[in-house]
This record gives C-alpha cells, structure tokens and sequence, in this order.
C-alpha cells in the first residue's frame, strides 16, 4: 500500500523467532524419569530387626547374666513335659474340672514358651524347642552359674520321671484326675523352686524380660498349686464318702 514502509529483515527474524518460541511451549514436556525407589526391607525382617535392637538396648542398661539364659533355656523344657501331661486329659477320661485345669495349664505354658525362646533368639542364645529332646535337659548343682546337662542324674527341680509319665499315661478316669493333681503339684512346685534359684543367683534377673518373666511364672504356678490342692482334698474326700 502507498505510504506504508516495508518490514526490515530485523523484524522478520524477531517474528520468526517469537513463533518458533510459541510452537516450542505447546509441545509435549519431557520429564526426567524418577530415581528407581530403594527396595523396602519385609514386615517379618523388620520386626526381627527391631526386636534385636530393643534386645541389646535392654542389656546395655540391665545386662543378662548366664543364669538368666540358663533359666529362661531350662524354662521351656520344663513347661514342655506339663504340656505333655495335660494334653492326656481329653484322651485319659479326665473330670471336666480337670480338663478345664489343663486347657488353662496348655494356653498359659504355651505362650512363656513363646516368650523364652524369642528372649533367647532376639539375644542371640541358642533356642531350644519344646519337645522331648528340651524335656530331657537336666542340671547339677552348678545350675545357678548357668550351666546345664543332658543326661545327669539330676533332673530339674519337679520334673517328672520316666515312671512317673508312665504311670500316669497308664490311669484313667478318677485315678488319672488323682495322679494329675499329684504329679501337676509336684511340677509346678518345682518351677517355684526355678524361680527362686534364679532371684538368688546374685546379679541374675536384672533384665526386665526375665525379671517379669520368672515373676509370672512365680505367681500363676503358685496360685495354681493352691487351686490343685483344694482340687485333690475334694477327690480325696468323695472317695472316703459313703
């Protein structure tokens, strides 16, 4: 058109550019790709990992002694033959009073021996399991430095012999109900004694585990020797009666 003065190369090189830039911002954007997440450690490795931790933080303050480790070891052998014991209940002609007793003997030993074995496996101890070879574990009279035995002529304080199981795995009905007390009382008594061995034992039971552990024991079998006895008066009784 007349009087209108021709763009310079200048401006059309900026407008070229001003495009260029404009068609370069509606264009998809790249990302950079994210670092790959660290693998995250199990539930289970965790857990062990944290319990091992508590463990060495707990000894640190209250440090575990052999005897600790020998109690908490003997424990669970010896909670293995009560086991043993009350699971006849149901299959030797037990009283339903009886059969009760031993449901509550089964749950509650159970569970220490739970706790024992995780005590030793989060303290690095060897575990033993519940079962016969655990049950044939037997001390001398070192038994508070921690040391134990298998085979000595010694059992554990209440432990059971041979004849004893025997014996009893041989009785039915009101005999089974009889020699379970008697035999129960007898066991339970013996724990008693473990416990009080322990507490004894100068620097042992510090740690707040075995501490609380050893008390329970103390406390439930001891208030369980209590029920069995008034338990067998009342068997005793119902034989004499006419």
């Amino acid at each position: 058109m007349i009087g209108m003065k021709p763009p310079c190369a200048r401006e059309i090189a900026a407008g070229l550019l001003a495009v260029v830039a404009l068609a370069a911002c509606s264009g998809p954007t790249r990302r950079a790709a994210a670092p790959a997440a660290p693998p995250v450690a199990s539930a289970s490795a965790q857990g062990n990992a944290a319990a091992i931790a508590k463990a060495r933080a707990d000894s640190a303050r209250y440090p575990y002694t052999a005897a600790d480790v020998h109690f908490m070891s003997a424990m669970i052998g010896h909670h293995a033959q009560a086991l043993v014991m009350a699971r006849w209940a149901p299959t030797h002609g037990a009283s339903p009073s009886v059969r009760t007793l031993a449901e509550r003997i089964i749950n509650a030993q159970q569970d220490e021996i739970a706790t024992a074995q995780r005590w030793l496996r989060d303290r690095r101890q060897p575990v033993p399991e519940a079962s016969a070879q655990a049950m044939a574990m037997t001390v001398d009279s070192s038994a508070s430095s921690g040391h134990a035995h298998a085979g000595h002529a010694m059992q554990m304080p209440g432990m059971l012999t041979e004849a004893q199981l025997t014996q009893l795995d041989q009785a039915r009905g009101p005999d089974f109900d009889r020699l379970f007390l008697t035999f129960m009382i007898q066991h339970h008594r013996g724990a008693v004694t473990m416990v009080n061995e322990l507490f004894a034992t100068d620097g042992a039971a510090q740690d707040e585990s075995v501490f609380k552990f050893a008390s329970d024991v103390n406390v439930d079998q001891t208030t369980e020797i209590q029920r069995m006895q008034q338990m067998l008066a009342a068997l005793v009784f119902e034989k004499r009666a006419p």
